[in-house]
């Protein structure tokens, strides 16, 4: 068994660590496998060019710069602690209004899409590519934010084409997915450290990419709450997910 982290953003945009730190900060704790998901705005919106000026976004200048950095990372993770780094970022359609804005979690795609995309045209070309797509937080986060509503009011439209949707983000289940016959993840969104104390994916399976991607599709997997103590110990507390052919 192993836990995983599939949502978390570095210095690339608005996280506190770089890249280096997140493999550190997951690798010394026995994470088996983890996803830098920085953001990347839309183009064209007001708030993607604020994202723009502001440094909070992946660009077409920054984003080689960012694989390259992913790629060198994914090798001395594996090498120092034997844990898997999926490339990925965060399509990032953000509106003044809540019920227009939408987060789509990207993994394994090396390649930088328009964020000013249709929504189900990215979908598809992300799942005909060989990626992986995760709604993210689609229903309200509990916490004073900007909400991202709009996935979850067209969620049975988007069902057929999204891999999964976030049931966590941070500490905080979301009950309106949890009931939800959709497949599942957990993830911590992580910003800054103290994010770290959060609900986790627990897979157990290979630690390479198909075989995580085939068990998040599959949901052979569960979900955990790690804590983490004072003195830098942790601990995990079991949450015990329904298979995905159940009833909530």
């Amino acid at each position: 068994m192993m836990l995983c982290d599939f949502h978390i953003h570095s210095t690339f945009s608005d996280g506190r660590l770089s890249v280096r730190e997140i493999v550190d900060l997951y690798g010394r704790r026995g994470f088996g496998a983890i996803a830098i998901t920085d953001h990347l705005c839309e183009e064209r919106s007001f708030l993607g060019r604020a994202a723009r000026f502001l440094s909070r976004t992946l660009t077409r200048e920054t984003f080689p710069i960012y694989l390259e950095v992913l790629a060198e990372q994914a090798e001395r993770a594996w090498r120092e602690y034997e844990m898997l780094l999926i490339p990925g970022y965060e399509i990032t359609k953000n509106s003044l209004l809540n019920h227009r804005s939408a987060h789509i979690v990207v993994l394994g795609l090396e390649e930088m899409l328009s964020a000013d995309g249709d929504i189900v045209e990215l979908l598809k070309y992300i799942r005909s590519s060989g990626g992986l797509s995760i709604a993210a937080h689609p229903v309200d986060t509990g916490i004073f934010e900007p909400q991202t509503y709009h996935l979850w009011s067209r969620r049975e439209e988007l069902a057929p084409y999204f891999d999964a949707w976030e049931v966590a983000s941070g500490a905080r289940l979301f009950k309106p997915v949890l009931r939800s016959r959709l497949p599942k993840i957990a993830s911590s969104d992580l910003h800054h450290p103290s994010q770290l104390q959060s609900w986790k994916t627990v897979l157990s399976c290979e630690r390479s990419r198909d075989a995580v991607f085939h068990a998040i599709r599959e949901q052979d997997l569960s979900f955990q709450f790690y804590r983490v103590r004072p003195e830098n110990h942790t601990l995990a507390m079991p949450y015990a997910m329904m298979s995905s052919a159940q009833k909530f």
